[in-house]
């Protein structure tokens, strides 16, 4: 019986190295504590507009005061998306 001829097996070449780009990092330290502070600011004057039955923060605004409050929290969501 005849022996099968053995293939000879090309030699391996890695692929060419890629070259590494910069990646432009830029500092994002104020995000999280004005993130936070608005948070914070929020939940203090919804619970400042309930808690003195709706005299404080701003008298004139009545139940606006809720949709100020909130407003803060949105834009803690809105700063929330910058951080990395």
């Amino acid at each position: 019986m005849p022996k099968s001829r053995i293939r000879k097996k090309a030699d391996f070449t890695p692929p060419p190295a890629k070259q590494a780009q910069a990646i432009k990092l830029t500092n994002r330290a104020w995000v999280a504590p004005v993130m936070l502070a608005m948070f914070l600011i929020g939940l203090a004057w919804i619970v400042v507009f309930y808690v003195t039955d709706g005299s404080l923060p701003i008298d004139s605004l009545d139940n606006w005061n809720i949709v100020v409050g909130f407003g803060f929290i949105a834009a803690g969501f809105g700063v929330s998306t910058q951080w990395k």
